[in-house]
């Protein structure tokens, strides 16, 4: 009897030195990126060699928080910047109007897990701003790679496909 109250002292004891973290729910998860690479000038143009370079590196860049949902603008570029990651996640990339941020968003925050928006240069402030996160700096047309992680209470950190 007294070797088990001893035992059971002992497991208490040590259950109290090594305290285990609660579960807490990460929330919604939403990363807001511009398009990958593409040449200036054309109305609807391809990624270019490094875009496409860079696209195939973004299939692997979510490891650690795989989207469940991709949303993308029509045009190509942001099609292509999409298309490794959706492929490797086994998901359809869906379109939405860059001209109705408040729709996008509420397609967005109602999806269950983590979402990854491709937009452009004029629109990703906005969307970022929109799903709760602080509006980023205006993008210039050499900006690219840069990927904004905006969680469910508004943190916001801006994040690169380099990683640097």
């Amino acid at each position: 009897m007294f070797a088990r109250l001893l035992s059971a002292l002992l497991l208490l004891t040590l259950a109290a030195c090594f305290p285990v973290a609660p579960q807490v729910p990460l929330g919604p998860s939403f990363y807001v990126m511009r398009h990958l690479n593409t040449p200036q000038g054309a109305a609807d143009p391809d990624l270019t060699a490094e875009g496409q370079a860079n696209a195939r590196r973004l299939a692997s860049w979510f490891e650690n928080d795989r989207p469940v949902a991709i949303y993308v603008s029509s045009t190509k570029r942001a099609q292509q910047t999409a298309a490794p990651l959706a492929q490797a996640l086994g998901i359809t990339p869906k379109i939405y109007d860059p001209a109705n941020t408040p729709a996008l968003v509420q397609m967005v925050r109602a999806e269950p897990g983590t979402v990854l928006v491709v937009g452009h240069s004029n629109t990703v402030p906005d969307i970022v701003q929109q799903l709760g996160g602080m509006r980023p700096a205006p993008i210039t047309h050499d900006q690219f790679g840069d990927i904004w992680h905006v969680t469910g209470n508004g943190s916001t950190l801006k994040l690169s496909l380099s990683g640097s």
